[in-house]
């Protein structure tokens, strides 16, 4: 604060319009997406934002209702009540008020790293499946036709069944508004830029798309009276701030409410975390992941309190935020001045605000999540996490949002074991010239008859202990003239106690065979738990600084003509063809 002067204050009073603009109309469809009324979505758009503004570390992050939240608020919440109840208004305000309190929790215990659980193949598979079933979701209310469904096959099933009673009015005006969202989105920017109209001039107007849609729309409902021909629209919004008050204290619902709230925990700050580093980091800017779960958490709990549901931070909200210049905080705060304003004096005019607008609104918001042109990208770059990523997907519109995640983050879990369990164990010899082992698969090196040097690139622990043993007996068992084998081991961090035994007995069988293991290149950490056992006092071998050393003195004569032949490393196709 000591460096807030008034050109600070103008950008950030600047982005706070920008993005109250933009908010407005996202708060009332993200509101409808959950199956709320569309009050809770401004109230979740103003205490979260104060509570943000003084516990996060982000400048430029801009957190409240977001698209995949408010899907899995409906997911988790409609299995426990229907839908326009008050028992469904208060299990989302519980589900927001355990999402901040298990934040809250995993900031204070610094557990942020439980978010790496969900690997980024997931998280990119779960979005994009999330936005299909989203806009999916949407298309009744643009068709003016019932079809719920939490699933893609329900959802589609309920639009064709009820294809016939769409309503014209509902479908144009659905039309009008996605028409008009699209054209401001693709085509209005550079028609500005080409008019010569400024940065700052084309954000304001691009922004004010939703804003113009809304009006139009509205206009068109009022005139017509068209909520009186069946058209769906908003209807009353009280007006007026929320009251604090705390959620429904009822044991029974908290429990069945409390897996889906640590799954829309961590989503939720997967999201948030992964924009406001990508933001701090084109400033030059640092954030505190643990604060940001305490941060996170204190705005969950504060839109509970306030009326609202679960909240996080939002990509599309936090990129034009930054866009439009907001320098602190401040900027987030000064947002929730202005959605207060707008709450007391705007919400009497939306009464004839069509829902086909806000679905619109929604359509137009998640379809910018759907990257379908990962999933080839990502499998050929590692089949493993696309199918991960595929199970992801399939799972999340065949079977639900909490299914989707659940499996994918297992289907994770079980590819890294498996990967882990079957570590790359590469066969190296000497570069000419140098002090320097490689693969002999893919370079030209030279090696000893008498000494197997095995380069170890993973970690060893229970997963892979056994493979290491298979490894090293398959290779000495086919070689008799094998006399001394070293473990290279720079890329190896820990040895579990599984994987000590298995060490243990490897060294016990290769010395009843006439054959001496050796460690080299051993870092100091794996050293001192080592000297915690008596390994190293049974090993037949011995540990050396690095591999030059093993082979100097196992087998001297390979080094000295290494040491006088012209360095010259070749490519694994030229020592194929060499060999």
């Amino acid at each position: 604060m000591r460096g807030y002067d008034r050109t600070t204050l103008s950008a950030d009073m600047l982005a706070a319009v920008i993005v109250t603009i933009m908010l407005v109309p996202q708060s009332l469809a993200y509101a409808l997406l959950a199956g709320l009324p569309p009050e809770v979505g401004l109230y979740a758009s103003i205490a979260p934002l104060l509570v943000y503004a003084v516990l996060g570390t982000s400048r430029t992050l801009a957190v409240g209702p977001v698209a995949v939240v408010s899907l899995m608020s409906a997911a988790a919440v409609g299995k426990l009540a229907a839908q326009g109840t008050p028992e469904f208004l208060g299990a989302a305000i519980v589900l927001a008020m355990l999402s901040g309190l298990i934040l809250l929790v995993m900031g204070v215990l610094r557990l942020g790293f439980l978010a790496s659980f969900l690997s980024h193949p997931v998280i990119s598979g779960f979005i994009t499946a999330s936005g299909l079933l989203i806009a999916a979701s949407q298309l009744g209310n643009i068709l003016g036709i019932k079809a719920s469904g939490s699933t893609l096959p329900a959802i589609l099933t309920g639009l064709v069944t009820r294809f016939g009673q769409i309503q014209p009015a509902t479908l144009a005006l659905g039309l009008l508004a996605l028409g008009m969202l699209i054209w401001a989105r693709t085509r209005l920017g550079p028609l500005l830029k080409a008019r010569g109209w400024g940065e700052t001039q084309r954000q304001i107007v691009t922004r004010a798309a939703p804003v113009a849609a809304v009006v139009v729309t509205t206009v068109i409902s009022w005139a017509f009276n068209l909520g009186a021909h069946g058209t769906s629209i908003v209807g009353t919004i009280p007006s007026g701030l929320p009251r604090p008050a705390l959620p429904p204290l009822d044991p029974s619902l908290w429990a069945q409410i409390a897996l889906p709230a640590l799954m829309i925990s961590i989503v939720g700050y997967v999201e948030t975390i992964s924009v406001a580093q990508t933001l701090a980091a084109r400033r030059r800017q640092r954030i505190d992941p643990d604060q940001e779960l305490v941060a996170l958490g204190g705005a969950n709990i504060a839109s509970a309190i306030s009326g609202g549901y679960a909240v996080t931070g939002g990509f599309a909200r936090s990129v034009v935020n930054f866009d439009a210049g907001a320098r602190t905080p401040a900027a987030g705060a000064f947002t929730a001045v202005l959605m207060s304003i707008g709450t007391l004096t705007l919400t009497g005019a939306l009464y004839h605000l069509p829902q086909a607008t806000l679905s619109a609104t929604i359509i137009v918001a998640v379809l910018s999540l759907v990257d379908l042109r990962a999933l080839p990208r990502v499998w050929r770059y590692s089949p493993g996490d696309g199918a991960a990523m595929i199970v992801t997907i399939a799972a999340t519109l065949l079977e639900g949002v909490e299914t989707g995640i659940a499996l994918g983050v297992i289907l994770s879990i079980v590819i890294h074991l498996y990967r882990s369990s079957r570590p790359h164990v590469a066969v190296v010899g000497q570069v000419p010239g140098t002090e320097h082992f490689r693969n002999i698969d893919r370079h030209r090196v030279g090696t000893s008859s008498a000494v197997l040097s095995l380069r170890i690139d993973e970690s060893l622990y229970f997963p892979n202990a056994r493979f290491l043993e298979d490894s090293i007996y398959d290779r000495v068992a086919a070689d008799p003239e094998i006399r001394h084998v070293v473990l290279m081991c720079p890329a190896v961090n820990a040895i579990d106690s599984s994987a000590l035994e298995a060490l243990e007995a490897v060294n016990a069988q290769l010395r009843d065979s006439g054959v001496t293991l050796h460690l080299s290149e051993v870092k100091g950490p794996v050293m001192d738990r080592l000297r915690r056992s008596d390994f190293l006092e049974q090993l037949s071998g011995e540990v050396f600084l690095s591999q030059a050393d093993a082979m100097a003195k196992l087998a001297p004569d390979l080094t000295e003509r290494m040491r006088r032949q012209p360095r010259r490393e070749t490519s694994r196709e030229e020592a194929r063809a060499s060999s």
